[in-house]
């Protein structure tokens, strides 16, 4: 049974493995099992496994990220004995070397390239360019008729492959999501001739009459800011003539 660190770090591994798989693999955990991985290796170009589709396994411990996991491939390839344990650098066979820095990804992409190498070791076979060859022709064909490639993989039981999310687009300057072709621009001198010409809005009638009634007001208006001033100035005034005219009638009965 997993540990709650395994489980949760074989689940975020998996998210990553959606967002961004590693070119020509594919890996998914057990639905019963988050212990228990099947992963797809297609052949890269230019190698003797090209056109090649490879199923296998992968056997993480329950100490997982802390201790490797155990790895068979599956499928006939020429290169590893089918349903043998592989010893390499990053496979429970060298628990030493281990580093819970790596990943799903980072196990699967070292095993790509020990793949393509000509090393012998623990569940290798020596084999012909000629004879990889020959099985990666076979590969699919003998997948789909595998109970566990099935179970494990039913989308990819077509009668022809299927490419895997990420076939090595980027790495060769080709990229999956071609943008969408552009219309053909359209000359300026046509494009301007077809644009809608603005049309002035139309300004309202003034009657005579009209005219006439807008000059009272507008006398009108002036009249009242005329007489409005004129008020507030006699206002102001009118309390200090009424002063002066008091404090004169003030001298002369005195005197």
């Amino acid at each position: 049974m997993a540990s709650k660190a395994a489980s949760k770090r074989l689940a975020k591994e998996y998210i990553l493995m959606q967002r961004e798989p590693p070119p020509f693999i594919w890996a998914a955990p057990d639905e019963k099992n988050i212990l228990n991985w099947n992963y797809l290796i297609r052949g890269p170009p230019d190698s003797p496994f090209e056109g090649g589709e490879y199923h296998g396994v992968l056997m993480f411990p329950p100490e997982y990220p802390f201790k490797p996991p155990g790895i068979k491939m599956l499928t006939p390839s020429g290169r590893f004995a089918p349903d043998k344990k592989i010893c390499f650098s990053m496979s429970d066979f060298h628990p030493a070397s281990w580093n819970p820095a790596w990943s799903v990804a980072t196990i699967l992409t070292g095993l790509l390239s020990f793949m393509l190498s000509d090393e012998i070791t623990t569940g290798s076979v020596n084999t012909t360019d000629a004879d990889k060859r020959a099985w990666a022709r076979k590969s699919h064909s003998y997948n789909v008729q595998q109970r566990k490639f099935k179970e494990a993989f039913p989308e990819y039981c077509t009668a022809a492959m299927r490419d895997l999310p990420n076939m090595g687009e980027s790495a060769r300057g080709k990229s999956s999501d071609p943008a969408p072709s552009q219309p053909p621009q359209q000359s300026t001198p046509q494009r301007i001739a077809e644009q809608p010409r603005a049309v002035p809005a139309p300004q309202p009638a003034v009657s005579s009459s009209s005219k006439a009634e807008t000059k009272a007001v507008a006398e009108a208006s002036s009249s009242d800011a005329t007489g409005g001033w004129a008020d507030v100035i006699w206002q102001k005034w009118r309390w200090g003539l009424f002063i002066a005219i008091a404090v004169i009638v003030s001298r002369l009965s005195s005197s």
